[in-house]
């Protein structure tokens, strides 16, 4: 299978090619398409983790990837703890991404967390333009949507033109499910936030994530009662031509 690097020409062409590729094919692709240009942006998740043992599994070209994590401040213990865990069994290490002052100065103004005041505006500071800043001077990033996680998501395209940051975003696992997922993760012995065992099936800030109950959708325990599924990282109007 023949993948050509992306231009607004081969767009369509490639989108196809794509949804037939296995993701390590993708990550191959991609890898030498955009070489230093690309990077990795992973918050521990299973499908995060997946492709971090794929990304190993292409040897040191793989390792070469700039991955990062936005550490948010809030993060589970058992989040931060994954950083060694992949760093033990991949050789890959994932650096922290923090946030500016803007949220600590506007909480001690407040005198309240600002998750609390306003989650909206706390996601955007801690996360959407701690990515932003990190993805200057790239030309592609990595990310481990799926499809069916959210509506948000549903349309994405395995290679896509990110309007939000200005740059190619690659998600090598949309097209998969939940159940490829942790199928895949059984059968390799890829690690995982211990969290999903205990009821956790996405997991984000602790001030923000529950556990969900059988039957509910997999992002639900995220910001819970809130009507919320998203911090504003894969939000945006679709304006590609």
């Amino acid at each position: 299978m023949s993948l050509q690097p992306l231009s607004r020409k081969n767009w369509n062409e490639t989108d196809i090619v794509m949804e037939l590729a296995a993701p390590e094919q993708i990550l191959n692709w991609a890898i030498e398409t955009y070489a230093s240009g690309l990077v990795m942006a992973t918050a521990f998740g299973p499908e995060g983790c997946i492709l971090l043992a794929m990304l190993a599994g292409l040897g040191e070209r793989g390792r070469t990837v700039r991955v990062f994590n936005l550490e948010t401040g809030y993060q589970f213990e058992e989040t931060l703890a994954m950083k060694r865990t992949i760093l033990e069994k991949y050789g890959i290490d994932v650096e922290w991404v923090r946030p500016g002052s803007e949220a600590a100065e506007l909480e001690m103004r407040s005198g309240k967390p600002l998750y609390s005041v306003d989650p909206a505006e706390c996601c955007r500071l801690r996360k959407v333009e701690p990515l932003r800043r990190s993805l200057i001077g790239h030309t592609a990033w990595i990310s481990s949507i799926r499809r069916d996680q959210t509506p948000d998501r549903s349309c994405v395209d395995i290679v896509d033109w990110d309007e939000k940051f200005n740059l190619v975003k690659i998600s090598p696992l949309a097209n998969w499910s939940r159940k490829d997922v942790w199928g895949y993760i059984r059968e390799n012995d890829v690690p995982y936030n211990p969290l999903h065992d205990q009821g956790y099936a996405s997991i984000g800030c602790y001030p923000c994530t529950i556990p969900i109950r059988i039957g509910e959708s997999e992002r639900s325990g995220r910001w819970a009662g809130t009507g919320r599924t998203e911090c504003g990282l894969h939000s945006q109007e679709r304006t590609r031509e």
